[in-house]
């Protein structure tokens, strides 16, 4: 797969940097969080790309029949699709840790990808997943690092499903760092300073 399979926002990191995948949520797109992911890392490289479904004129990473209902055949497609896209970058990036996060549909490619090819991203930050089924055990995701930040009151990923997925990755072995909110399905500050801490730890540990 090509490193231009999608339109997306670059930026190289510097030497030994890493390189950060950033994924907007339904009706975002490279821009929602290509200057966050900057912000956050300025030494970091960071890739940014648009969605390439169309939902009703909104940009999303794979398609839906229904809120909270996707298509599990184009699910599997695009996560492919999206795993060979992030597999190029990191063949063009060599020696930079990988990271990603995304946000709503952008937290739910990457949890996708990260079923399937765990070994693309060494820290994953998703910010209000919802997967709607039980994955397969991944025993390759033990120590991989891993943030999940929830709204208790969110109407698009109801709490009880985000709690399942975060057991879910610690039945797996990884380490799950959480920011739980009482909020519904904004972002809020606490969950970016989170992500902030979690992102340069690891750099740190790096």
């Amino acid at each position: 797969m090509s490193t231009d399979a999608y339109t997306a926002l670059v930026h190289a990191p510097a030497p030994g940097a890493p390189l950060i995948f950033a994924f907007h949520g339904t009706g975002g797109d490279e821009n929602q969080f290509f200057g966050l992911a900057r912000q956050l890392m300025p030494q970091a490289g960071v890739v940014s790309p648009r969605g390439d479904v169309s939902e009703r004129g909104a940009a999303r990473f794979f398609r839906r029949t229904g809120e909270g209902v996707y298509d599990m055949a184009d699910l599997a497609a695009r996560t492919e699709k999206m795993a060979g896209f992030v597999a190029a970058h990191r063949k063009a990036n060599p020696g930079s840790p990988v990271y990603g996060f995304g946000y709503s549909n952008g937290a739910n490619i990457l949890a996708a990808v990260a079923f399937k090819h765990p070994e693309l991203f060494d820290r994953i930050g998703l910010l209000h997943p919802l997967i709607p089924w039980t994955p397969e055990p991944v025993p390759a995701l033990a120590g991989r690092d891993l943030l999940v930040t929830a709204g208790r009151r969110d109407p698009i990923c109801p709490w009880p499903m985000s709690e399942e997925l975060i057991d879910w990755f610690s039945e797996q072995g990884a380490t799950v760092s959480t920011r739980i909110h009482d909020g519904g399905h904004e972002v809020r500050p606490e969950e970016i300073d989170a992500l902030a801490l979690f992102l340069n730890q690891a750099k740190t540990a790096a």
